[in-house]
């Protein structure tokens, strides 16, 4: 029997995404670290982790610095592809000055890939002919000399204000050169391919000008090493350890794992929240019609992509998707606003996680309901700290707060009594897992109703600020896919 192979037609593609371009994104919305089932499908947009703190790099006091996390579980030896994102996304990171749960401010970054098409002559002398190689890239690489790259990626970033979808949007540009497109460095291929990845990255750290003011900020996109510290395996086999056993000792999942990193610094004055708190999250989204194209050529790619832009992915606060939403409400969760975010509410009120750790452990979950500590550690921000007056699940930074130097950081944060930590914002250096053990498990409540609020619970894996830089972009440099030691012994064997 003779194949068949499908044909999508022209003109019924092109009206099916016209049709479909007509709706309302927000109506149709579709997930953070692999944590929900949609979002295992489309890892290039998932968000892992989102961080949100008064930088503590010297003299740079006076600003704010985010960390969207996109695109888990990198391993370095991955090519020949490694990790490039997707064209046909878009990645926002809102922040909202006011305390109404809907974003004022918007920083939308859309992504090009564009294949220079390297070429060798291959052939007998005389009868060469150009073939186009197969790798993505042809020679070492450095701060100065991008010319063996055979991709070559390029971001562009709007800010918008108001509505994300409907608001003015304005470009933002290099402050050096007045481009507003900007290059992303290359994952790290390895050691021989880039002798000195920490040196080419830092060139790809833009001085930046923001619209409506004199004031400039920073921005980097790249890979680095994935700051997320956690024995992942144990964790979701049903907390395979003992949870008041020693904080450190245990493997870290992600010690060689790699993440793209988009990490931009903002003046707090360009901030300017409404009451000293400023609440912040990011998503990403894909077009809602996608067409798999059954003939790819170099000009069409595999797919096509319309319709209006659906968020796929949303993240603020660590693990509250993973350890509180049920599994039925995870991709509803990440596909909603915070402004909706009532829906949810149950899940702070009356959590399971802490039942399921009672059923595991035999150590006593908190007796008290409604369990208010937890809806304003997700939901409201904690009083006198965070609190804005809204009600959605966001990160939230009280920007009166001064920051702490590295090495002066305590990894508990609020609870080690350092304001300058989460839930206040979140540093890299927070030991988000142990912090949220904890107060799952009533640390924030009176030991009447909560037996167990007072252990040191732990996953057994120590995070702090050692781990991280003491300046921007924070989060350390990628590990590298081999070292550079592997062709210098090959060389040296055949002299």
């Amino acid at each position: 029997m003779p194949s068949i192979k499908p044909i999508v037609p022209a003109i019924v593609l092109v009206a099916l995404i016209a049709s479909l371009a007509a709706y309302d994104s927000k109506s149709v919305n579709a997930s953070s670290h692999r944590e929900a089932p949609n979002i295992t499908r489309h890892p290039k947009i998932d968000g892992t982790d989102f961080y949100l703190f008064r930088s503590y790099e010297t003299g740079r006091e006076n600003f704010v610095t985010a960390i969207a996390d996109y695109y888990p579980l990198q391993n370095p030896q991955a090519g020949p592809n490694y990790f490039m994102l997707e064209e046909r996304a878009i990645y926002e990171i809102h922040f909202d000055r006011d305390g109404d749960d809907v974003e004022d401010m918007t920083f939308q970054f859309k992504f090009k890939n564009e294949n220079q098409d390297t070429q060798l002559l291959i052939g007998p002398p005389g009868q060469e002919i150009p073939v186009s190689i197969p790798l993505i890239n042809s020679s070492p690489i450095d701060a100065n000399n991008q010319d063996g790259l055979n991709v070559v990626e390029k971001f562009t970033v709007n800010l918008i204000t108001g509505d994300r979808r409907t608001g003015q949007v304005q470009p933002i540009t290099n402050a050096q050169s007045g481009a507003t497109e900007f290059l992303k460095p290359v994952d790290y291929i390895g050691q021989k391919s880039i002798p000195d990845y920490e040196s080419y990255a830092a060139a790809h750290i833009y001085d930046i000008d923001l619209p409506g003011t004199s004031e400039q900020g920073r921005l980097f996109v790249g890979q680095r090493k994935d700051p997320f510290v956690i024995q992942l395996g144990e964790a979701f086999d049903l907390v395979n350890s003992n949870p008041i056993g020693p904080e450190s000792g245990k493997p870290n999942t992600f010690e060689r794992m790699n993440v793209t990193c988009f990490v931009l610094e903002l003046p707090i004055s360009f901030l300017n929240p409404a009451n000293d708190v400023v609440g912040a999250w990011t998503t990403s989204s894909l077009r809602q019609v996608r067409v798999l194209n059954p003939t790819p050529r170099p000009d069409t790619g595999a797919e096509v992509a319309g319709g209006a832009f659906v968020q796929q992915s949303r993240i603020a606060n660590p693990l509250f998707n993973e350890l509180l939403v049920g599994l039925k409400d995870k991709d509803r969760y990440n596909a909603s606003e915070p402004m909706n975010d009532e829906q949810f509410k149950v899940y702070a009120t009356n959590p399971a996680f802490p039942a399921l750790l009672e059923l595991l452990f035999q150590v006593g979950a908190p007796t008290q309901f409604p369990r208010n500590d937890l809806v304003q550690v997700f939901l409201t921000g904690v009083p006198g700290l965070t609190a804005n007056g809204g009600s959605g699940e966001m990160m939230r930074l009280n920007v009166t707060i001064p920051p702490v130097p590295q090495g002066m950081q305590d990894r508990m944060g609020v609870l080690g009594n350092d304001l300058a930590g989460y839930p206040n914002g979140r540093r890299p250096g927070d030991d988000i897992v142990d912090i949220t053990l904890r107060v799952a498990m009533g640390a924030l409540l009176d030991p009447a109703v909560a037996p167990s609020g007072s252990l040191p619970l732990t996953d057994g894996v120590l995070c702090d600020d050692s781990l991280f830089d003491n300046k921007f972009p924070y989060v350390k440099t990628p590990t590298p896919g081999s070292p550079a030691t592997l062709s210098t012994a090959i060389a040296g064997s055949k002299k």
